[in-house]
């Protein structure tokens, strides 16, 4: 499909659209909202659909419009003074590092429901950094996998089994640019695999100052599974699984390097990206330096970093597999198969395993976890590579992940930022200081933004509903279990990520007839809404989703139980936005983070979890709760039973108690309090600002002045 040809007043409009700089910026969003809304709308807010989708007569009226013009104006002139501007505060701090780029490697993306290569958390964390390392000016360049059939799209059958079904993207309505030869044709990669080659296509994703380089195997010389290797994201088969981590880690190298790109610094976001070491290494070999030198150059300047809170966390493969892909590979880097199988190997020549974590922590000088809890994990389950320290002096640091405020934020919440604690909030919401005036917000003014983003949330569920109901998709027991029964005026609590075992979906259903008294309280009453989705080969997690939805449909709890089918970012803002209290309760010690209750947090909405990830290090005793004992104290034999015990007592006595404690105007002045203390305590330390700030000044600028 060609470029569509828009009227001179507002040809960069198209421009906008393929950067998603516009999707954390309100006014840009304002503008394709007035473009044309309904197909706003319709298209989940995709501007390069949606332009794509206009008539002549539209765009030309829009070119003729002064309020639409005067919008257009503002918001370009605020584009290219965020793209070219010298004042960041990179360039302000760092300006002797003008020359420095870092090249951050991760196995997913999260930018946009419009371009869905993604599956949970790994990839919001990645897509924030990215986001945020525009916004500071950072030089950084992202190097991923372009998914053409993305993560699944999740449907619920009437039986209440999760169904996958996979859709093809169309690059023609994505904010995606395929990368050109200067003669026009298709830039192509090599990765040599086994007995073969494999050719990869280049897309360039634009994320404000940031280019993020996706590989695509599909490619018409390569072979037809080679085709669909890099189809989907996460696939169960180890044999497909080791040949993608071949081609993103050493064909993301040749990537940058056919572009032109020098990366200074180079950042492996989780283990599954970190061959890319081994061809830096192999490059050095290559030009005539020793493996021990070459090996020792590339360690300096890699950054690792972990999400892996237990060890079977880690992608491992066999040592046949390993010989399989990379005999030829360790001749090239002139040693022999022991040094290499080392790399990946905690206990030696002994293991009969390749760990693509130990990999990491081996080949990189700076390492850190992604929380204070999650580092001392880290620290204890890797102790066994540096034997002769103590568990505590394992050198592991620890940058603790953090949300995009401004990705996440809902504007009715934003507005109210900016009205008591100044427009340049949006620019300084890391400085806690900037967050004192916030205990001077009118009760009844924040109350009234939370009631609108739950009214938002529900109306978007129903809406859902309603046409699944219209598209005969649903039958009337789906409806009840997808939410046609909430409503907007009960304290709602979401319980909402990937469902997986650790995460615990089913511990609020320990007791079944308390939380029916719980929930059906008719002075007090609480629903629930559940939205995530299982892997596709983790039948014990799908099981679990059945459990919920089955509750869910349950006439004893009166339809105030939902399931929100087909998770995704744009759910996920409603979600986020809209619930009144996050109900986190994974099992201890094995959330390493966590952020979708930071992205909750800064919208006003209370935090309800275990004390294990972010939680353990956030919580202050007055801006949400804690259930059951501490990381440090508990009992894993009767963790489910007492924790679901301390959960009902908290629903039960302190949480919906102080959400109907009300005066005669329907104020719950307590509830309102602890809010105000949530977003003060949270929002100033658990964003994505600070996150790369500490990546910079902590680890980054230690690598850049490495002298080799």
């Amino acid at each position: 499909m060609p470029e569509p040809k828009l009227p001179e007043r507002i040809g960069r409009l198209y421009e906008l659209a393929n950067n998603l700089w516009w999707s954390w910026n309100p006014q840009a969003r304002d503008l394709f909202r007035a473009l044309d809304y309904p197909l706003w709308s319709t298209t989940s807010h995709n501007p390069v659909r949606q332009i794509h989708g206009m008539s002549r007569e539209k765009l030309e009226a829009a070119a003729g419009d002064q309020s639409f013009l005067s919008l257009y104006d503002t918001v370009i002139a605020c584009f290219d003074a965020d793209l070219k501007g010298e004042t960041t505060w990179f360039d302000i701090n760092h300006p002797e590092r003008a020359n420095e780029l870092i090249a951050y490697f991760s196995a997913e993306f999260a930018f946009h429901n419009s371009l869905p290569i993604y599956a949970g958390g790994l990839g919001v964390l990645a897509g924030d950094l990215c986001k945020e390392a525009s916004d500071l000016g950072v030089p950084l360049v992202g190097v991923g996998f372009m998914y053409p059939q993305g993560y699944f799209q999740q449907k619920i059958s009437d039986e209440g089994w999760q169904e996958e079904n996979y859709r093809q993207l169309n690059f023609e309505e994505a904010p995606v640019n395929l990368i050109l030869t200067p003669e026009g044709h298709p830039l192509k990669i090599l990765v040599e695999m086994e007995n073969r080659n494999i050719l990869t296509h280049i897309w360039l994703v634009r994320i404000g100052r940031v280019n993020i380089y996706l590989l695509d195997t599909n490619v018409e010389e390569n072979a037809p599974l080679d085709r669909q290797l890099s189809a989907r994201l996460y696939t169960a088969d180890r044999e497909q699984r080791i040949q993608q981590e071949i081609v993103l880690g050493i064909g993301g190298v040749r990537a940058l390097r056919a572009l032109g790109i020098q990366p200074t610094l180079w950042h492996a976001n989780e283990g599954h990206t970190t061959f890319m070491t081994l061809e830096r290494v192999r490059e050095l070999v290559a030009a005539g330096i020793s493996f021990a030198e070459a090996a020792d150059r590339v360690q300096q300047k890699t950054v690792f970093t972990t999400h892996t809170p237990v060890p079977a966390g880690s992608d491992i493969f066999p040592v046949p597999m390993i010989e399989k892909y990379f005999q030829n590979f360790w001749q090239e880097l002139g040693t022999d198969r022991d040094t290499f199988l080392k790399l990946g190997q905690q206990y030696g020549s002994g293991d009969q395993s390749f760990n693509m974590t130990v990999l990491g922590m081996k080949t990189a000088s700076h390492r850190n976890a992604v929380s204070q809890l999650h580092k001392r994990v880290t620290q204890r389950i890797w102790h066994g590579l540096w034997p002769e320290s103590q568990a505590e002096e394992v050198p592991v640091s620890n940058v603790t992940n953090g949300i995009h405020a401004l990705t996440w934020v809902a504007a009715e919440m934003s507005r109210l930022y900016e009205k008591y604690l100044g427009k340049d909030i949006g620019q300084k919401y890391d400085d806690p200081d900037k967050w004192k005036p916030l205990f001077d917000i009118p009760d009844e003014e924040i109350w009234k933004a939370r009631q609108q983003l739950r009214t938002r949330l529900i109306g978007a569920m129903q809406e859902r509903v309603q046409k699944c109901w219209a598209d005969g998709k649903c039958t009337a027991q789906q409806v009840v279990g997808l939410g046609a029964l909430i409503k907007p005026d009960t304290l709602t609590i979401g319980f909402v990520r990937r469902f997986t075992e650790y995460k615990r979906p089913s511990l609020i259903f320990q007791d079944i007839e308390r939380l029916k008294r719980i929930i059906n309280n008719p002075w007090q009453p609480v629903q629930i809404v559940f939205a995530g989705k299982s892997h596709p080969a983790d039948f014990t997690s799908k099981f679990l989703l059945h459990q919920v939805y089955t509750v869910a449909i349950d006439r004893g709890f009166q339809g105030r139980i939902a399931f929100v089918e087909d998770y995704d970012m744009h759910i996920a803002r409603y979600l986020v936005q809209g619930v009144d209290v996050w109900l986190n309760t994974p099992r201890r010690l094995q959330e390493a983070c966590g952020t979708s209750g930071m992205k909750a947090a800064i919208n006003g909405v209370l935090h309800l979890s275990v004390p294990d990830g972010w939680w353990y290090e956030a919580f202050n005793g007055k801006n949400g709760w804690v259930i059951g004992e501490s990381a440090d104290s508990f009992n894993p034999s009767t963790e489910d039973e007492t924790d679901a015990k301390a959960l009902y007592d908290l629903l039960e006595k302190e949480v919906v108690p102080l959400f109907y404690k009300q005066d005669r105007s329907g104020i719950p002045h307590g509830w309102i309090g602890m809010m105000k203390e949530s977003i003060a305590s949270i929002l100033p330390f658990f964003n994505s600002r600070r996150m790369v700030k500490e990546y910079v000044d902590g680890m980054y600028l230690n690598a850049f002045d490495t002298t080799k």
